[in-house]
């Protein structure tokens, strides 16, 4: 009798301890992480202070979008890109938008990292002020925000769209490139990024739905 409730306990300890491992196997597998993003580098010819022609005003900037999942896949939909100019760093919620583009939509394989080339057009944007203060005080600020909504590829079904919005502030110098390392780039969060923002909240909304 006692062996048989001894083996029965056995039984059921084994049961649970197989559905306890199956669970945690399933959780690992369907836990997904965002993918980051990273301003590479950025180049605005027209701030670069050694050049005697500064009518090219094209901001040249190439983002990075890492997928640091093991063993899931990212559907990117159109990713939409906001630059805007801070004239007064003392309060950041003052910017004067400048362009915004898109990177078409884009699947990522799983541990794959990407380089985007993003230009953004200034026609209509005064310089004349923004050159004065680089000139004085040899950096000046922008800003980048980013929103998209993503889809995880597990095995052979994908998941719902998961928002992303985030943003970085970025110090331009007399030379018209980021300041710092040159190989350290800038990682955007969602520290700072106005949840309020139009022009982005409504393409995450839209494309939410579909």
């Amino acid at each position: 009798m006692v062996s048989e409730n001894g083996s029965c306990c056995r039984c059921c300890f084994s049961f649970i301890f197989t559905m306890g491992l199956t669970a945690l196997f399933m959780w690992l597998s369907l836990r997904t992480s965002n993918p980051s993003c990273s301003i590479k580098d950025i180049y605005i010819p027209t701030l670069n202070m050694t050049l005697k022609d500064t009518k090219n005003t094209t901001i040249y900037i190439h983002m990075r979008l890492d997928n640091g999942n093991k063993d899931k896949g990212i559907y990117y939909d159109a990713v939409s890109l906001n630059l805007s100019y801070v004239p007064n760093t003392t309060d950041p919620h003052k910017r004067t938008l400048i362009d915004e583009t898109t990177i078409p939509a884009f699947y990522q394989g799983h541990k794959k990292k990407a380089t985007k080339p993003v230009n953004f057009s200034t026609e209509g944007f005064n310089w004349t002020e923004v050159r004065r203060v680089v000139s004085i005080d040899k950096n000046v600020t922008f800003r980048l925000d980013l929103a998209t909504a993503v889809r995880f590829k597990i095995m052979a079904w994908k998941t719902k769209r998961h928002k992303l919005i985030v943003g970085a502030y970025v110090k331009v110098t007399d030379l018209g490139l980021k300041e710092g390392k040159p190989k350290k780039g800038i990682k955007l969060s969602n520290k700072g990024t106005r949840i309020g923002w139009c022009s982005l909240q409504v393409i995450v909304v839209t494309i939410s739905f579909k």
